[in-house]
């Protein structure tokens, strides 16, 4: 009995998901290794990761045990551009604590988020610079992966023709409205 707390993308394909029943989880995908979670061992790995970022700005916003936001604005001559910041972090939490990461680098958190999720798994992307090439890559994401449209407001969207975010950029102002 329990959830999902998380799985690997290899798991994922067979439609498991985190907070899915594990009954569920278990129908869909009965070759998968079900672990017992140990808070205790995610901490410490999660207290490693914040201090390897900690090496590289004070200004941390935690979202969650495995993930945060980091302005690295004051960094720069220290430590290189957002590319070469991340590439640092990723590179020190590989060497130190084992793990990987999945870092997007852009000039705003809902930007970076977006970046992060493409960046996934273990990858690194970095949000292009200039209007029209933001617009380009917004352009071609579903409007799901839009940082706050949940399932709900997704169908919504797509019920209303917006699959993509080109067709939000496309719509009607008065429409969207």
């Amino acid at each position: 009995r329990g959830v999902v707390s998380t799985c690997s993308y290899e798991a994922r394909v067979f439609g498991v998901h985190s907070a899915m029943p594990s009954r569920e989880a278990y129908r869909r995908c009965p070759q998968g290794v079900f672990v017992s979670p140990d808070m205790a061992r995610y901490e410490e790995a999660s207290r490693r990761v914040f201090a390897v970022f900690e090496r590289f700005s004070p200004l941390i916003e935690p979202v969650s045990i495995d993930e945060a936001f980091i302005d690295v604005t004051g960094a720069s001559l220290l430590f290189g551009d957002g590319r070469a910041i991340a590439e640092k972090i990723r590179a020190a939490i590989r060497d130190e604590v084992a793990l990987t990461a999945s870092i997007g680098v852009a000039h705003n958190k809902f930007l970076a988020k977006l970046a992060s999720e493409k960046a996934k798994p273990d990858g690194l992307f970095v949000v292009p610079e200039g209007r029209e090439a933001l617009l380009q890559f917004l352009a071609a994401l579903k409007v799901g992966a839009l940082w706050g449209v949940g399932k709900v407001t997704g169908e919504t969207l797509e019920r209303a023709g917006f699959r993509t975010v080109a067709d939000i950029q496309r719509a009607d102002r008065a429409y969207l409205a």
